[in-house]
């Protein structure tokens, strides 16, 4: 895991403290998948092509996980001969692409299965958005639904793969698998409302409107904490039902971080992040509680 641990500390604070909680194999899985959903991320958010080299990107990507490995290495000269973006993290990772997708068929079946299925409809959606661009790489999103169908494809399909994989082998949890399911995408699309409302300012510096002029901040904010509510309850039917503890605090470090979050944004305004101090409190508190037997997540 050194590697793939490095390249997680170098693309997302948050996954690089949760996806060390994980018991194994979901703890390699979820880390193949996340480093794989990255490269999509870094191709739809490429601030350095045009639309259409990004959609050809993704394209290719997707062409990648369904392939035997033979272009791996070809692609990932391409991708990085022209730089997308000018984060040290997300070019490493291109750099290091042709390894992570043989880390990821080296993976059962059924994980690597479910991934590949995750991640090319992903993919494929964002190159849906990455169309409606202009060429100078401007998004706008036209409204609430609009918003919800764009966070589906970046965050919401996430979110359903990570229950697909949570429930692998797992027969304890069958009773509570359409609870979770009914609650996998609100998960994602939550934690993806909090990014979009804390990354407002710097995303419109950028071009990318995501908070629709045809809806108020206050109505992203209200959908937020609801989605947030149901994805406490996730965490929760996932404690009651005794899954690992593992498995609980991975779901429960992002909800709570995401409240966190969502309060400082709303107080502070965009680009507000929690203190580093905070979050170690916040973690040791959430371990603290799932050791004890008490609730994973705080009610709000």
């Amino acid at each position: 895991m050194a590697d793939l641990d490095r390249l997680l500390e170098r693309t997302s604070r948050t996954f690089a403290l949760s996806i060390p909680l994980l018991p194994e194999p979901t703890r390699r899985e979820v880390g193949i998948a996340y480093l794989l959903f990255r490269i999509a991320d870094t191709f739809e958010d490429a601030t350095l092509w045009e639309p259409s080299r990004r959609i050809a990107a993704l394209g290719e990507f997707a062409a990648l996980l369904g392939a035997g490995g033979s272009g791996d290495a070809a692609a990932a000269r391409r991708w990085t001969e022209r730089p997308p973006c000018a984060q040290d993290g997300y070019l490493e990772l291109l750099r290091e692409s042709p390894s992570v997708l043989a880390d990821f068929r080296a993976l059962s079946p059924a994980a690597a299965g479910t991934i590949r299925a995750h991640v090319i409809a992903s993919a494929e959606g964002m190159a849906g958005f990455v169309r409606r661009m202009s060429d100078a790489g401007e998004l706008r999103l036209s409204d609430l639904a609009d918003l919800r169908a764009y966070c589906h494809v970046v965050a919401g399909i996430v979110g359903e793969m990570l229950t697909d994989l949570f429930l692998l082998g797992r027969d304890a949890l069958a009773g509570i698998a359409p609870f979770l399911r009914e609650r996998a995408a609100r998960f994602g699309e939550a934690l993806q409302l909090v990014n979009i409302l804390k990354d407002a300012g710097s995303d419109r510096s950028d071009g990318r409107t995501y908070v629709p002029e045809n809806a108020s901040r206050d109505e992203v904010f209200l959908l937020a904490r609801s989605d947030l509510g149901e994805a406490s309850e996730y965490v929760l039917a996932l404690q009651r039902a005794g899954a690992p503890h593992g498995l609980v605090g991975f779901t429960a470090l992002p909800v709570e971080l995401a409240w966190a979050t969502l309060e400082r944004v709303e107080k502070r305004g965009p680009g507000a992040k929690v203190p580093r101090t905070e979050v170690y409190r916040i973690v040791s508190r959430m371990k603290r509680d799932i050791e004890r037997g008490r609730p994973a997540v705080r009610k709000r």
